[in-house]
């Protein structure tokens, strides 16, 4: 699943081609994807003009002027591609397209369908359950070190458990949480209200890092992801444990193997030598 890097690279990528701009026309080829799409839908987004793409979690939040909100979410397989020139024919798997005022065309596919396309009033966002309860966003200047340890303290759930878990940091997700905790040295073992002072610093450092690394290399393009032009992204290159199981660990002066172990039902990869 596309997790934070890759949706905020999608939302750079849209940015400078959506805002400002109205969706001259648009198509919607299915009645459903994961969740139905409102009814009404083509009519109350065509001809609407686009005052901001942002991003929440790993949503892809577009603030239309009509004070409603497009939501998109990848899924598992989605993508949005945007194309200015050569627009190719629509394929099975392209549900919903979005045609600027300028000819730009953006393109939803999902052949697994479990994304999402949705239309919600601007005044009910905030109270959006998908929304609620979602916890701080980790590159947002205010999440500091102190903001961290609020969120673990406490708990005795395995930290890699609650770094995944929304309602502590929002949109962290499987690849990146591996990928911060080898950075930093802590076991994705390790209990959560156990990560203090420094360790809460070198964790929220890492994340931070991880994170901004990936945006750089346009994400991670593992299985079905794609940056909004369409082009791969290349941060798998640079994992240090992410499906590396078995092979060296990266980490400088450690002579350690990447192990793979199941919590929760999710594949975890870490380097039992200097993960403590």
């Amino acid at each position: 699943m596309p997790e934070l890097p890759e949706v905020e690279t999608v939302v750079r990528g849209l940015r400078p081609h959506l805002e400002g701009r109205r969706f001259s026309r648009v198509i919607q080829r299915r009645a459903d994807i994961r969740t139905p799409i409102p009814e009404g839908f083509v009519q109350r987004v065509t001809g609407a003009r686009v005052r901001s793409v942002e991003r929440r979690a790993k949503w892809i939040v577009i603030h239309l002027d009509r004070a409603a909100v497009l939501l998109v979410h990848l899924g598992m397989s989605g993508r949005l591609v945007l194309v200015k020139d050569g627009v190719p024919a629509a394929g099975p798997h392209d549900h919903v397209e979005f045609e600027t005022d300028d000819g730009a065309h953006v393109r939803f596919t999902d052949p697994r369908r479990f994304g999402v396309v949705d239309l919600v009033d601007e005044a009910d966002l905030s109270e959006d359950p998908r929304f609620k309860g979602l916890g701080p966003e980790p590159l947002d200047p205010a999440f500091d070190a102190k903001a961290l340890e609020a969120a673990l303290e406490g708990s005795r759930a395995p930290l890699k458990a609650a770094l995944l878990d929304q309602r502590n940091v929002a949109g962290l997700g499987n690849i990146y949480v591996c990928e911060a905790l080898n950075r930093c040295g802590l076991s994705p073992r390790r209990r959560a209200g156990t990560v203090r002072g420094e360790k809460a610093a070198a964790l929220l450092k890492a994340i931070k890092e991880t994170l901004s690394d990936a945006i750089r290399a346009g994400g991670s393009s593992a299985r079905d992801y794609v940056q909004a032009s369409g082009e791969l992204g290349w941060f798998q290159h640079s994992w240090r444990v992410y499906e590396r199981e078995g092979e060296a660990c990266r980490t400088r002066a450690c002579a350690g193997t990447v192990k793979r172990i199941v919590q929760s039902g999710r594949s975890t990869f870490y380097c039992p030598r200097c993960q403590r």
